[in-house]
């Protein structure tokens, strides 16, 4: 499940192709599916000097002499380049390289391929895309940014979890580093976000960002204090309390019944 840690080890790795040339590009019906055509992409690459990486939370970028190119990654998608991988496996991912689960990508004048390997189909490329849809990205969030995710105009808003995985808020927490900012944070998610205290607002921050910094120093959005107890019937890990679980946001999610509150 590739979260902003997972695609910053991609586009660390997509450094690797900086100052090539790209000879080809392919993709299959799944990958192209925001484009007008798989064509589309073969054409619009071919030629293009790839000139750096960048990145918006979940969205990866490579600049070129032309055209942005972006990729998304969907739940299951790793980035390639030749047998390296961007990182070792993903939590729901198959933890293992078959090539009819490759999509797309690019190859270069040096011979190397940049790969999206898939298999639930959900990753896709992108020509120019529209970054200014996302909000601050995840890893670099101020205070201040951080104000604005929480701030409610009218009414209670949506619960906390779900306005943390809204891209538009802010760009980049996915299913389990909402979970983790959460539970390290000690609030329930499905308090709304207009009735989050002073006090909690805080603590969410703080929590933010020691999780991003944390779990990147450990190596993925799955290596998270909470994971060892996400599955029905679980127990806290910190205080050995029951955990919950249901759909927030539209995802599933889990907390303590004790210490999230």
């Amino acid at each position: 499940m590739p979260e902003i840690l997972e695609v910053e080890s991609y586009r660390r790795l997509a450094e690797r192709v900086v100052g090539r040339t790209i000879v080809r590009g392919w993709a299959d019906g799944y990958a192209a599916k925001k484009l007008s055509s798989p064509s589309a992409w073969a054409r619009a690459v071919k030629g293009l000097t790839v000139t750096g990486t960048s990145r918006r939370g979940k969205l990866m970028l490579l600049e070129t002499d032309g055209v942005t190119l972006g990729m998304r990654f969907g739940m299951t998608g790793v980035l390639l380049i030749n047998d390296a991988a961007g990182i070792d496996g993903l939590f729901y991912g198959p933890h293992r390289f078959n090539s009819g689960w490759v999509r797309g990508g690019l190859e270069f004048d040096d011979s190397r391929k940049l790969l999206l390997h898939d298999p639930r189909r959900l990753g896709r490329f992108e020509l120019d895309p529209r970054v200014g849809d996302l909000g601050p990205d995840a890893l670099t969030l101020t205070r201040r940014q951080f104000d604005r995710v929480v701030h409610v105009e009218r009414g209670d808003g949506p619960a906390i979890k779900a306005r943390l995985l809204d891209q538009s808020a802010v760009a980049g927490v996915g299913n389990l580093l909402g979970d983790e900012i959460l539970f390290r944070a000690g609030v329930d998610p499905r308090t709304a976000t207009g009735l989050l205290s002073s006090e909690q607002k805080s603590r969410l921050f703080r929590s933010f960002t020691q999780t991003m910094r944390t779990l990147s120093n450990r190596g993925g959005s799955h290596l998270g204090d909470h994971m060892d107890a996400r599955f029905p019937g679980g127990f806290c890990p910190r205080d050995g309390a029951i955990m919950l679980s249901g759909t927030i946001g539209g995802r599933t999610t889990y907390w303590c019944s004790a210490h999230q509150h």
